[in-house]
């Protein structure tokens, strides 16, 4: 797996975006766009993360396509995965969680 790019699986509301505004979609976050953006030139797969579904997801990705926010894989991990693991479980798989609620248990 470590000789494979780096993934980052990234929420959608409260990250992408600055706030949770479900079920609208919220303003940009351009600080971590533009993160999103400098990972992917350096290869990072990004995956969108998110609880979204329906017409919710469909708007979040014509979001991100509008506002060229690289997105590779969507609520799935990326293929080389599947392989590697042979098969696919419900976890998405990433070196990195980039969300507003999350907790770095390092921490605790």
């Amino acid at each position: 797996v470590l000789q494979n790019p780096k993934i980052i699986a990234v929420d959608f509301d409260g990250t992408i975006t600055k706030s949770d505004a479900w079920p609208e979609i919220g303003e940009i976050n351009e600080k971590v766009v533009q993160r999103l953006r400098e990972e992917k030139e350096k290869g990072s797969i990004i995956i969108l993360w998110t609880c979204r579904h329906g017409k919710q997801l469909e708007e979040a990705l014509e979001f991100c396509k509008k506002n060229n926010i690289p997105i590779d894989y969507c609520n799935r991990n990326a293929s080389w995965v599947k392989e590697e693991f042979e098969g696919c479980s419900r976890k998405i798989f990433a070196h990195e969680y980039w969300d507003d609620k999350s907790v770095n248990v390092k921490d605790l």
